[in-house]
């Protein structure tokens, strides 16, 4: 898909980067209130810089494999703290990068790990990999989501050590995706996008998966801009539930998901029943994005700020195993 008129004359030369010290007492930080859910692990956005005790910054210029046009950088003009709050900023400005990424580069040729590619725009995607890693649990993530066609921010988790083979049949949990918020959309109230989604996917490897999701809409803001909401998961074993603001909108149960690996063998709950990390990111473009709404990307909708207040991660203290004492 081609992008908006006019960006080659916007485009700006840039150059191109298990529980650990975040985990926390039950005494110091309960769960929700009436709640049987512990907080193990959070980040409240604090310090003066992101923490590299509970975040990696990846850097690649890969496209997400879904046709997106960002570069991912360490720049602190991507991602920085301000104010107490994560700020992950998407901006007009060509760079050139690693053609993969660094999970992709490592099993690739050396030729494929030295090729680079340019893109139009950078960002910023941070995970918890080997930081935070979690089997079970409710996530969740206070955030403020960005406007704009082409815009595309994502809260969401991967699997750690990819069991059951490679994407998708190892899975995805995905807690929170919207795109080109704000734009014109037929089927949408007010005729304004206001959806956000969570999906699993899963199945087989590439080309092979499948995926499933829960949608619902966003209130009206009360001052003309995205307001902040809480946006939150609970996995047990064998069921997913979404929620958007304390409201549950959705679930699947392991009745709805499979994987197609042998590893899957005897394992009823795969492959959603292994460790996974999270990760924040703001894509721009990509098949989603640019196929919905007025199509492309709207270059002088950029910059765009996806911004973050907190993160926190809870277990189930009477169930570590299973979590389902926790939901039921």
């Amino acid at each position: 898909m081609t992008m908006t008129n006019g960006l080659a004359r916007g485009l700006v030369a840039l150059g191109l980067l298990a529980l650990s010290s975040a985990v926390v007492s039950a005494q110091e930080a309960p769960g929700p209130a009436d709640s049987p859910w512990r907080l193990v692990w959070a980040d409240e956005f604090d310090g003066d810089s992101i923490d590299p005790e509970r975040w990696n910054l990846e850097q690649d210029c890969w496209g997400g494999g879904n046709a997106e046009r960002q570069c991912y950088t360490a720049f602190e003009e991507n991602a920085r703290i301000e104010d107490g709050k994560l700020v992950i900023e998407a901006r007009l400005g060509e760079a050139r990068g690693p053609a993969l990424p660094a999970h992709l580069r490592a099993g690739a040729s050396a030729e494929e790990r030295q090729a680079t590619t340019a893109q139009p725009f950078t960002s910023a995607r941070l995970n918890t990999r080997d930081k935070g890693d979690w089997r079970y649990g409710r996530i969740e993530v206070r955030a403020q989501l960005p406007e704009g066609q082409g815009s595309w921010p994502a809260i969401w988790m991967l699997p750690t050590d990819e069991v059951y083979g490679g994407w998708a049949a190892s899975g995805e949990i995905d807690i929170l995706e919207a795109v080109n918020l704000g734009e014109p959309c037929r089927e949408c109230r007010g005729d304004v996008e206001n959806r956000v989604f969570g999906t699993l996917h899963y199945g087989g490897e590439w080309p092979e998966n499948t995926y499933q999701n829960r949608e619902t809409t966003l209130p009206p803001s009360e001052n003309g801009e995205q307001d902040f909401h809480v946006f939150a998961v609970e996995w047990s074993e064998g069921r997913i539930e979404w929620f958007l603001d304390g409201e549950s909108y959705g679930y699947l149960t392991q009745r709805r998901w499979r994987s197609s690996s042998e590893a899957a063998r005897g394992r009823p709950f795969a492959p959603f029943d292994q460790r996974f990390h999270l990760i924040l990111n703001l894509a721009v473009g990509g098949h989603l994005a640019e196929g919905r709404n007025v199509g492309g990307v709207r270059v002088e909708a950029f910059p765009q700020q996806f911004i973050v207040d907190w993160v926190r991660v809870y277990d189930c203290p009477q169930d570590l195993e299973t979590a389902q004492a926790c939901v039921n």
